[in-house]
This record gives C-alpha cells, sequence and structure tokens, in this order.
C-alpha cells in the first residue's frame, strides 16, 4: 500500500522512522569486511618488547622454548576471543561494565592499575620507537621518542573517521613486522629438526624457565583486552536483532573468531620467526642481548638487508604499538570514569617516563624488560573480571560462555597469573 505526503505525515514517527540496520549477511564475501578489531590487539603481541624477549630466548636455547610461543598464542587466541565476545553481546567495553557491575572502590584501583599499565606500554613502545630511529638514521634516542610519539598521535587522529581507516593503518603496519621477518628469515634458514624438537614441552635449567616464564607473561597484555572489547560493539550491524537467533549468533561468533585466529595467527608467527632466526644466527654467541646487538649480529650474518628488515620492522612495531597503547588509554578512562580528556594532554602524561629513560640515559634494553615486568601487574586485574563478566548469563544472555569455554579461560587465567608472579619474584630476588 502506497501513502500520499498528506497521508504520511499525520501518521505517528514511530511508523515512519528510519529502519534498522539489518543483520551481517551470511556468507565469506560479507565476513571479510568485518575483520580488523584483532588486528589492533594483535600489534601488542609484537611489540618491542618481543622482540627483546624472544631473540634472547633463541640466542640462549635455540629451539628449546618454540613450544612456549605456540602455547602463548594459543592462550592469547582465547583470550582476544573473550574480550571480543563481550563487546560484541553487550554493546559496551570492559572497563565500563566494570564500572557499572562493581563497587565505586574497586573501579577506582582498577583505573589506577590501567592507568600504570599505560605509562609501561608507552614506555616500552615509545623506546623500541626511539631505538629503531637511531639504528635507521642515528637519530638521538631521546630525539627519536619524541618522533614516536608524534608519528603515533597521527596515526591515532586517523580514527576521527572512524574505526575502519585507523584498523587498516595499524593493519598495514603489522604486515610490514611480518614481511620484515619474513624477509629475514628466508635468509637466515629453518632447521626443521630443531622445530619439531622445540615443539615437545621441555626446559634446560632454571634460566630457561625464567626465561619462558617472561615470554608467557608477556603474552596476554592487559590494555588490547580493554581496546579489543571497545572495537567489537556496533561492528557488525544490529547485534540485537541478529542475536536473537542462534544462526545469527553463529554468524556474528563466526566473524569474530576469523578476525582473532588471523590476526592473532600472524602474531604468533612473527613471534616464532623471531626466536628461529635467533636459534639460527645467535645460539652459542653473544650480541642477542640487545636490540642494537641483534641489529648488528644480521648485519654481519645476513647483510645490510636483513639488518634493514629489522629495524623497519621494530620501527613499524613501536609506531603501531604506541598508537594503540594511547587509544587503550582513552577507553580505560572514559570506561572506568566515565570522562575524556584531550588526546594530547594523555599524551604527554604517559610520555614523560619514557622520556625520561632516554634523556637520563638508561639502557633501552632493560627498560623494555622491566616494562613488560610491570605489564604483568595488570594481567589478573582485566583477565579475572573477563571471565567474570563473559560467564554470566544475565549480562551475556545467549552469549554466554559454555561450561568448558569457562574452565580453558580459568585455567589460563591461573597458568598466566602464577607465571607472572614467578616472574615477578625472580626479579625481585635476583
Amino acid at each position: 500500500m502506497y501513502l500520499s505526503k498528506t497521508e504520511a505525515a499525520v501518521l505517528p514517527t514511530t511508523l515512519v522512522a528510519a529502519p534498522r540496520p539489518a543483520a551481517p549477511p551470511a556468507g565469506r564475501r560479507r565476513i571479510w569486511p568485518m575483520l580488523g578489531p584483532a588486528f589492533v590487539a594483535a600489534v601488542a603481541y609484537v611489540d618491542p618488547g618481543n622482540f627483546a624477549t624472544n631473540f634472547s630466548g633463541g640466542a640462549a636455547f635455540g629451539y628449546t622454548l618454540l613450544w612456549v610461543i605456540v602455547a602463548a598464542n594459543l592462550m592469547a587466541m582465547l583470550v582476544q576471543t573473550l574480550t571480543a565476545k563481550l563487546g560484541l553481546a553487550t554493546g559496551r567495553d570492559l572497563a565500563t561494565l566494570c564500572r557499572e557491575r562493581l563497587p565505586r572502590r574497586v573501579t577506582y584501583v582498577l583505573w589506577l592499575q590501567a592507568e600504570a599499565v599505560a605509562i609501561a606500554t608507552d614506555v616500552a613502545e615509545i623506546v623500541g620507537g626511539a631505538v629503531a630511529l637511531y639504528l635507521l638514521f642515528g637519530v638521538p634516542l631521546p630525539v627519536g621518542g619524541l618522533i614516536t610519539a608524534v608519528v603515533a598521535f597521527v596515526l591515532l587522529a586517523a580514527q576521527s573517521r572512524g574505526h575502519r581507516p585507523f584498523e587498516r593503518v595499524i593493519t598495514g603496519l603489522l604486515l610490514v613486522i611480518g614481511l620484515g621477518f619474513g624477509y629475514t628469515l628466508v635468509g637466515a634458514g629453518v632447521d626443521l629438526g630443531g622445530v619439531a624438537g622445540g615443539m615437545v614441552p621441555s626446559f634446560e635449567g632454571s634460566e630457561s624457565i625464567l626465561l619462558a616464564t617472561g615470554i608467557l607473561g608477556a603474552t596476554v597484555m592487559p590494555h588490547v583486552i580493554y581496546v579489543h572489547s571497545a572495537l567489537t560493539p556496533g561492528r557488525y550491524g544490529d547485534v540485537v536483532t541478529a542475536g536473537r537467533t542462534e544462526g545469527g549468533r553463529r554468524r556474528l561468533l563466526r566473524a569474530q573468531r576469523l578476525d582473532v585466529v588471523l590476526a592473532m595467527g600472524l602474531a604468533g608467527l612473527v613471534n616464532a620467526a623471531m626466536l628461529v632466526i635467533a636459534a639460527q644466527l645467535f645460539t652459542g654467541g653473544s650480541g642477542a642481548d640487545t636490540l642494537e646487538g641483534v641489529h648488528a649480529g644480521l648485519g654481519d650474518q645476513l647483510g645490510t638487508g636483513a639488518a634493514l628488515a629489522f629495524a623497519v620492522a621494530l620501527l613499524a612495531s613501536g609506531f603501531a604499538s604506541s598508537s594503540v597503547g594511547t587509544h587503550a588509554g582513552q577507553v580505560v578512562m572514559a570506561g572506568f570514569l566515565k570522562r575524556h580528556i584531550p588526546v594530547l594532554a594523555r599524551r604527554l602524561v604517559t610520555l614523560v617516563p619514557a622520556l625520561a629513560v632516554l634523556v637520563l640515559g638508561g639502557d633501552p634494553t632493560t627498560a623494555l624488560v622491566w616494562s613488560q615486568v610491570v605489564l604483568s601487574f595488570g594481567i589478573p586485574f582485566a583477565l579475572v573480571p573477563l571471565l567474570w563478566l563473559t560467564s554470566r548469563r544475565d549480562l551475556m544472555g545467549g552469549w554466554v560462555n559454555r561450561r568448558v569455554t569457562t574452565v580453558a579461560g580459568c585455567l589460563v587465567a591461573a597458568l598466566i597469573i602464577g607465571l607472572n608472579a614467578h616472574l615477578i619474584l625472580g626479579f625481585v630476588l635476583g
């Protein structure tokens, strides 16, 4: 039936309101455009702190700790799947849900530790970018830190046009990191027997246990748990309508899981490539204990191309992870306190400690390691609430975790928390 303009004018406005967005169509062609949020989160898994840890592990113990990287990557897939599902099902991020459902004092404690995590994250990313600029162009470290901060701020400005441009930029930088290590891996070669042996869980003394703990402890980054849960709401059409049916939920979860598997899989391959390269080139020798030493060693053994690829990958890592870290700070403050501050002001606050390390002449690699220790403190504060919220049917409805998922998540949380506690005690005691 068709209505005249006069007839339509007298109808209640509810009858002529804009229709709801359609549910995401099924089919592979419609799933690919939904990818993106997990690639932003994946950058944290290949940040400059991972560079130092993975190269140290490969140089000291060859392929022995390769299984640790694989196990850590599987844990990361589970955690990021849960946080993405939380945002998808509720339309709100983890920090906001904590504020809404936890006592005010608990919320303030969570906010304070999240801010400490943001500062520690910035230390790692800014220092990593500064080292890369020094290796590539001889830029003094403090100046390189400032340049990294400015570039990260510019990248973050892409969000003014929506999430998609920002996700594309970050995904592009992640691919640069992957291509850099792919090129270097081809030159270094791979020992298939060593890879097979490295997939068998084993250790070589207490030092290898401590290093394995460091690798696992730096895997689940608390700030990207907050970020990922903030990127999925509104990404998949009318989730309320689509999620009412089992088929609709399956389509949405399939798209979200594919995003996580592809992004975390790429990050896992990059981390594994770092360890394999170190195992091939630096085992039994020295030079892999600092980023500068790795750069020089690659140049000596594989030529300037490999050294350049390493430095470019490190620079892309510093730029991308720093912008994601700044975005995480915004998400945390808006969620826990329901307040916003200018991005530039926030950038300056978190930048000061990183620049202090560079200006005072601190060792960059040591700063990277200690930043990971600080980050390890924040893991329980993000992971435990995530498991608690995603296991609540009154909040998640049909999206609630299956019992086996909750059990697996609790085991992962217990393992990560225990290993991080061991890591912290190891640093404190010696």
